[in-house]
Formats: structure tokens, sequence, C-alpha cells
């Protein structure tokens, strides 16, 4: 796997705000792993997910053995990765690989909408929420919830934590400014 490659996913898996694929068709390969490493996935009904690598005498290289496992469990991630078999976008719904499953004409339209939705939140609390979470995938528990107290204070001290609670009271959306 070219270090470029690596590289890019790398910076995909540590940009601080939300990414969201929007997966029609054929997601197999380095394309899985591109998906895995956004933060939600939307599919089109006609989106396939695998990992045929197998299938060449290769296993995964970008991170499909050890995101595939922790978004789908044990048991599909071996199947999918020492088979090299492909799964339908229900599927992959009903495995927690992807959030969303809506006709191909609509996906771009799903992600941006969720994409408009996220946005509109507080940006820091949406970027401690995002790094709270990916936490958990390479920490303990204790440590997991150390790393989100300590988010949460910070978070408390914010001038959209005063907005948010403000517009909640007066029953008016919130209009968060990232401070």
């Amino acid at each position: 796997l070219s270090d470029t490659r690596m590289l890019t996913y790398d910076a995909f898996r540590r940009f601080p705000k939300p990414i969201i694929a929007a997966v029609n068709g054929y997601a197999l390969g380095g394309g899985c792993e591109l998906a895995m490493v956004c933060d939600i996935i939307v599919a089109g009904a006609n989106a396939k997910f695998g990992q045929p690598e197998i299938n060449l005498g290769i296993i995964p290289g970008a991170g499909g053995t050890q995101r595939l496992i922790r978004a789908v469990g044990k048991s599909l991630a071996m199947k999918l990765i020492l088979t090299g078999e492909m799964i339908d976008a229900e599927t992959a719904l009903r495995a927690g690989l992807v959030s969303d499953v809506v006709p191909p004409e609509l996906t771009l339209r799903k992600a941006l909408d969720m994409a408009r939705t996220i946005a509109s939140k507080a940006p820091i609390a949406v970027q401690a929420a995002k790094a709270a979470v990916l936490k958990s995938f390479d920490t303990t528990m204790e440590a997991g919830l150390d790393f989100e107290r300590q988010a949460i204070q910070a978070l408390f001290a914010t001038d959209d934590k005063e907005e948010g609670t403000a517009a909640f009271l007066e029953k008016r959306q919130p209009e968060f400014k990232g401070r």
C-alpha cells in the first residue's frame, strides 16, 4: 500500500470535523476501507461493501482488518475478509456498517442534509463528541470516560453552551459561534 494512501487515510481519521461518506455502487477493498475511515456512511440501496483482497492472495492493507471488526463484529468481519464476499446495503445497515440506506438518487442529498444538520450544532461540541467517540476505539473504558468528563467540563465553559441553554429556554434556534 502506498505511503500516500496511508497518509490520506490517516488525515481523514485525524480530521477534527465529521466526515460523511455517500456510497452508491461498489465499495470494495480500498473503497470500503476509505468509507470506514469516515465517521458516518450513508448508502444507496444499490451499494455493495466488501474486502475481496483474499481473492488476490493478499489481505486488506488500509485498516480493513481493524476497522471492519469494530463496525460489524468479529464473525461478519471474518466472513467478509476470509471469503472475499460482499454484503448489500441493507445487510450493512443491520450490521452497523452504515447509518442509513436510501434510494441511490437520494444518497448524496441525504449525506448533505445530515452534514447541514451537524453543521448547525455547536462546532466545539461536535468536535469534542467526535473525539470522544473515536477515543473509545483506542483506549480503555475508564480512560474513555475520563476523556469524556474532561470534554464536558471544557464545554461547560464555552459561549456556545450558554447560547444553547438560552435558546432552549427561550424556545428558539441557537446561533452558535464556535466559542
